[in-house]
């Protein structure tokens, strides 16, 4: 099978899917491998070690896209990158299609593109084995940023995450006790911060607390519940999570504003459209915003902040979903390989997501394996 690796062009996005020895592995299979210059230059990777590895390096998008019959890359692509698509690619990135245009979508049907999103695929446990690695790492990161953004000098209130004897603790608030939301609450008490853990499931919460040996608080994500504690937060962590959907506006401007001013809010959600009104996507260059006197971090790329890391955890997962895909193909992949195949949005000229083709009006054929 013919390989392309495209470098990313969304602004902070520093990671690239594959590194020199998973190159170097499909190459020895005997598929063959083209990677744009510098894919991997902001991961440490650079392009005398694809070289090395069989890789054959080009300098263009253009070029990638026209070589290759399966399409890698990590940033859910542009319309311009959907645009350069050939009929019956594949292609195999985060996509997020569940809160993407409809023209997006049409144009992977149109083209017959076979479209496979990095968050859908599962492992045979039936876990989202890639989201919940990216997951672990946007969880640790978001607690080390959020006692970053409340330093004075970054606009926040000037105190320190953990507090120290004679000086209480900052409050944080973490909406969700998913991947995201109990990694950041572990490493926020772990860090001497008080701690409040919300979600609907209290099967969750219930983990959480004896992992944390119960040094976290926890409560029932109702209404009441997060009107009630949302306002006293120094940091609030949006880890809202629904697969397949939209992620559901949960707060509002009015309940920002009651927080106290400078706090920050981290929408780690925003990836699937954030769970705040007042939230935007921000990037890695410009992280951050006020609004309602309330510092809003909107990444949704946290983990290209450690890209060496992601990078490698990212490679050392898609390999071997690369070998099947290069032995096998689409079609036996769709019909043999349940959990492989739940990553996949699009094929043959047909959505395979029933609740996005329903909300955006499109073909839909049930998949059966």
């Amino acid at each position: 099978m013919e390989i392309g690796i495209l470098k990313e062009t969304y602004s902070g996005e520093t990671r690239v899917p594959l590194i020199p020895f998973a190159v170097g592995e499909l190459i020895r299979q005997g598929n063959r491998v083209v990677i744009q210059s510098e894919a991997g230059l902001a991961s440490g990777f650079e392009d005398q070690a694809y070289r090395e590895a069989g890789a054959t390096v080009v300098y263009s998008a253009e070029e990638v896209i026209s070589r290759s019959e399966l399409i890698l890359k990590v940033y859910p692509p542009s319309w311009e990158e959907y645009q350069r698509l050939e009929e019956e690619q594949i292609l195999f990135s985060f996509l997020q299609l569940s809160h993407a245009t409809k023209k997006n979508l049409e144009l992977l049907i149109e083209k017959k593109v076979t479209a496979i999103g990095f968050e859908a695929i599962e492992d045979q446990a039936g876990n989202l084995i890639i989201l919940t690695v990216m997951s672990e790492i946007a969880g640790k990161l978001a607690v080390p940023l959020a006692a970053h953004y409340l330093q004075a000098r970054q606009g926040g209130k000037g105190i320190l995450l953990g507090g120290i004897p004679g000086v209480p603790p900052s409050v944080v608030v973490v909406l969700g006790a998913g991947v995201v939301g109990s990694n950041a609450a572990i490493l926020a008490s772990q860090m001497g911060a008080q701690v409040m853990v919300l979600d609907k499931d209290v099967s969750r919460l219930r983990a959480l607390e004896e992992k944390t040996q119960f040094r976290i608080a926890s409560a029932v994500a109702t209404p009441y519940n997060i009107c009630r504690f949302v306002p006293i937060a120094d940091v609030l962590i949006g880890a809202v999570f629904i697969q397949m959907e939209s992620t559901p506006h949960i707060l509002d401007e009015e309940l920002i504003r009651k927080m106290r001013p400078h706090s920050v809010f981290m929408d780690i959600s925003i990836d699937q459209g954030g769970c705040s009104t007042t939230s935007r996507p921000t990037t890695i260059i410009e992280p951050v915003y006020l609004k309602e006197g309330v510092i809003h971090f909107c990444v949704p790329n946290i983990p290209a902040l450690v890209p060496r890391t992601a990078t490698i955890a990212l490679s050392n997962i898609l390999l071997p979903f690369l070998e099947q895909m290069a032995e096998k193909g689409p079609q036996k992949i769709l019909s043999s390989q349940k959990s492989f195949a739940r990553g996949f949005y699009t094929y043959n000229g047909f959505c395979l997501k029933e609740k996005i083709a329903d909300h955006l009006g499109l073909p839909f054929v049930e998949m059966k394996t």
